[in-house]
């Protein structure tokens, strides 16, 4: 990338900010603060990392994705339509509605998701038994998986992370969304992780610590992930949960709190704001 192409993604990610609102409001729920500190992470994935799009989401060559966090569904759903998956306004109008296929966790049944997801714990797993199995066929793919913090409370993750040193799988990369809340409060309050680096160190993984609010501090994270041989590579995307609002920004109430009429209004001004001020920055 070169910074013209920062800066659009800057420019995009405001957007699909506001898309994320719609389908929440469009639905009468969902997980506003999470979807807003992973959105970067995947807008730069998807547009910048990630070999699929529409026409090649069957090919076995694929790069493969799995949104272990499966809560922050409607973050996925805004870049799966930008990227031409899915119809925006059909998940506007359907979301969690009886019957419709969009639900608030990730469902394979619709174009280019992987893998039902939302019982945490399980995509690192997973993507293990992908990175291996694909390199076992000889297949170029890169296997990557997003992850809550709060999710690295359960055990199945750090089996994954065992047998990801163990096998050197330099195909995967994981991200870990550190917003250090979850929806019982602080991360460091519900299960202490402050030593995080050195636990995935520990078990053999190559370790990029980066703002992942920052969507060029991310991009050349995921550059530097898959230069990387040897090793899984892990990102922790230092990020802020409800990021782009003072109103969500940093409070765990926001997990998955509905927005009132006058808060989206405040939202969607906070937005059009750092949109602005993202167009006119060097």
């Amino acid at each position: 990338m070169n910074a013209m192409d920062i800066k659009q993604l800057e420019l995009k990610s405001w957007d699909l900010r506001q898309d994320i609102l719609d389908i929440i409001i469009a639905g009468g729920g969902g997980h506003i603060g999470g979807d807003m500190s992973v959105l970067n992470t995947l807008l730069v994935l998807y547009k910048n990392h990630l070999r699929i799009t529409p026409e090649t989401q069957n090919d076995p060559n694929r790069d493969r994705f799995v949104l272990s966090k499966g809560h922050s569904m409607e973050a996925y759903y805004a870049v799966l339509a930008d990227c031409g998956f899915l119809d925006l306004q059909e998940v506007k109008a359907r979301f969690s509605k009886f019957g419709s296929p969009y639900i608030g966790h990730p469902n394979n049944k619709l174009p280019g998701i992987e893998m039902n997801s939302g019982s945490l714990g399980h995509g690192l797993p997973v993507c293990v038994g992908m990175a291996l199995a694909t390199r076992m066929d000889g297949r170029p793919t890169r296997v990557y998986t997003v992850m809550g913090d709060g999710e690295l409370a359960e055990g199945s993750v750090w089996e994954g992370a065992m047998a990801a040193g163990h096998y050197r799988l330099d195909n995967l990369c994981a991200v870990v969304d550190r917003n250090r809340l979850q929806i019982s409060g602080c991360t460091e309050d519900v299960m202490r992780q402050d030593s995080q680096a050195q636990r995935w160190a520990a078990f053999g993984w190559n370790v990029l610590s980066v703002d992942g609010d920052s969507i060029e501090a991310m991009d050349a994270a995921f550059t530097a992930a898959r230069l990387h041989t040897g090793q899984p590579t892990v990102i922790i995307a230092n990020t802020t949960k409800g990021y782009g609002s003072p109103l969500m920004e940093n409070k765990a109430s926001w997990h998955h709190h509905l927005p009132t009429a006058e808060e989206c209004k405040q939202i969607a001004a906070d937005f059009a704001a750092r949109k602005e001020a993202a167009r006119h920055a060097q």
